[in-house]
């Protein structure tokens, strides 16, 4: 007898143990649910992360070509310049003969 409640003493533990582990078919469903959602969302940030990175890349090419064609512009305007005083010491040649 005394072997007997031994026994129970070591296995009731156990049986609350195991009682406490073991998921119902819902609380496993919502588990596997819950994990379904922690993928999609994980995706979903990637493809977040991915579509920020182009962004950032279509900024930057965008930066570069506004100061391009500011620095176009800047070579213009001072082409235009040297010009007009071209053309003015040209005019100003001609006043004189």
């Amino acid at each position: 007898m005394g072997s007997f409640k031994h026994l129970v003493m070591a296995a009731l533990p156990l049986v609350a143990v195991s009682a406490c582990t073991t998921l119902s078919d819902k609380d496993q469903a919502t588990l596997n649910t819950a994990s379904q959602n922690a993928e999609a969302a994980k995706q979903q940030a990637a493809q977040a992360n991915a579509t920020a990175q182009q962004a950032l890349d279509a900024a930057r090419a965008a930066q570069a070509a506004a100061e391009a064609a500011q620095a176009s512009a800047a070579k213009s305007a001072a082409d235009a310049a040297s010009a007009k005083e071209k053309a003015d010491r040209m005019f100003q040649k001609s006043m004189r003969k």
